[in-house]
C-alpha cells in the first residue's frame, strides 16, 4: 500500500505534493466539513488549515459540529447539502449511522472525504495517517520500557473504525509476547466519544479490579492518555506506570516531557488539513479522485469495502525527541517543557 511521510518542518507539510494545487482552480466552489466532535483541541488546527487554503483560493468555507451525535451528523451532513456545498468533508462520529447521508450525496453527485475516519463507501475518497501504523508504534515504543507484566487497553469509541485500526497494529506488535505468557490483558475497554473523563473511570474500574497491579497502559489517544495519567496519579502511580497516547496534544507532550506519558504518536495534521483542502479544490473542478496525488486503493476496513485512500506516516514523540515537535512549530518550548527540568530532556 503507497503511503507517504509528512514532513517535519512549519510549512513545508508534507514532501512531494508542492505541484498539488499549482494549476489555477475554478473560484466560488463550496467546500462543507461536517466535524464530529469539534471541541476536540487536535480539529481546531485541521480547520485552520483546511479553511486557509479553501478560502485563499477564493471559495467558500462551510461547517457544522455533530456535538458527538450521530444523529445530529446525519442532519448536519444534509444541512450541507441544501447550502450548495459542491464538495464534502466528513469527520465521522459513526461510520455506519452516517452512510444514508453520504448516499444521498453520491446520488447527487457531490464528491466526498472521508477525513481521517474512515467511511465504508466506494464513492469516498479517505484521507488519514496509517491508523494501522499508528497502533505499532505506540506498542513498539510500550516494548522498549515494558515487554512483560499485567497490560490495560484503553480503546477508543466503538463506533469508530479507527478504534480497530489502532488495535489491530497494537496486537499485530504485542501478540507474540501475549502468545509467550509474557504479557496478560488484564483490561480492556472501548471509550465512549473517545472522552479522557470516560477513559479515566475506564482506568479507575481497571485499577481496582486488579489492585493496583497494571505495568503498563495502551491509550488510543491522547486525550484519552490525560484521563489515564489522572486515574493512576490518584492512585500515586503516576510515572511509574508507562502510558501511550497519539495526536500529538500539547498537554500530551508537555505530559511525555514530564515522564507521565511515554510516547504521543504525532500526526501532523497541518499535513493531512493541507492534503485534503488541496484534494476538496482538485474534486470541485472537476478532477476524479485518481487524479490527485498520491491515491491508493483501500480495503482495510471491516467490511472490506475497497475506497481511494491517501496514507501518511505519523512520528512517535519521547523524552529523546521532543526537539522534533518543538523545531517544526507545532508547540512551543515553554509549553512543551513546562515543569521539566532544563537540560534533562532534549530540547528543554
Amino acid at each position: 500500500m503507497k503511503k507517504f511521510t509528512a514532513a517535519l518542518m512549519g510549512a513545508a507539510f508534507v514532501a512531494g505534493v508542492a505541484g498539488f494545487a499549482s494549476g489555477a482552480m475554478a473560484e466560488g466552489k463550496t467546500i462543507g466539513v461536517s466535524w464530529k466532535i469539534f471541541q476536540e483541541e487536535r480539529w481546531k488546527r485541521d480547520e485552520a488549515v483546511i479553511k486557509g487554503i479553501v478560502e485563499a483560493n477564493g471559495d467558500t468555507y462551510i461547517s457544522s459540529d455533530a456535538q458527538g451525535s450521530a444523529g445530529k451528523q446525519l442532519t448536519d451532513v444534509e444541512s450541507l447539502i441544501s447550502q450548495g456545498a459542491d464538495v464534502l468533508l466528513i469527520v465521522p462520529f459513526d461510520s455506519e449511522a452516517i452512510l444514508p447521508a453520504v448516499q444521498k450525496a453520491a446520488d447527487e453527485g457531490i464528491p466526498l472525504i472521508a477525513y481521517d475516519v474512515q467511511i465504508e463507501h466506494p464513492d469516498s475518497l479517505y484521507i488519514t495517517f496509517d491508523n494501522v501504523g499508528v497502533g505499532r508504534l505506540m506498542a513498539q515504543e510500550m516494548l522498549k520500557v515494558k515487554d512483560s507484566g499485567n497490560f490495560a487497553f484503553i480503546k477508543g469509541d466503538q463506533g469508530d473504525p479507527n478504534a480497530t485500526f489502532l488495535f489491530e497494529g497494537i496486537m499485530e506488535v504485542l501478540k507474540p509476547n501475549i502468545d509467550a505468557g509474557k504479557i496478560k490483558n488484564v483490561g480492556e475497554a472501548f471509550t465512549d466519544g473517545w472522552k479522557p473523563e470516560n477513559a479515566q473511570r475506564n482506568m479507575e474500574q481497571m485499577l481496582t479490579a486488579n489492585d493496583n497491579k497494571i505495568d503498563a497502559v495502551i491509550s488510543e489517544n491522547d486525550g484519552m492518555a490525560g484521563g489515564v495519567v489522572a486515574a493512576l496519579a490518584a492512585q500515586g502511580l503516576a510515572g511509574s506506570v508507562p502510558v501511550t497516547g497519539q495526536d500529538g496534544d500539547l498537554a500530551a507532550i508537555n505530559r511525555v516531557a514530564l515522564g507521565t506519558q511515554l510516547v504521543s504518536v504525532w500526526k501532523d495534521s497541518r499535513a493531512l488539513g493541507k492534503i485534503a483542502a488541496e484534494a476538496a479544490l482538485m474534486l470541485a473542478d472537476g478532477k476524479s479522485m485518481t487524479d490527485i496525488p498520491n491515491v491508493a486503493p483501500f480495503s482495510g476496513g471491516k467490511r472490506g469495502v475497497t475506497v481511494n485512500s491517501i496514507l501518511l506516516e505519523p512520528t512517535p514523540i519521547t523524552k529523546d525527541n521532543i526537539d522534533v515537535v518543538i523545531d517544526a512549530g507545532w508547540i512551543d518550548k515553554e509549553t512543551a517543557c513546562n515543569g521539566v527540568t532544563m537540560g534533562s530532556v532534549k530540547g528543554c
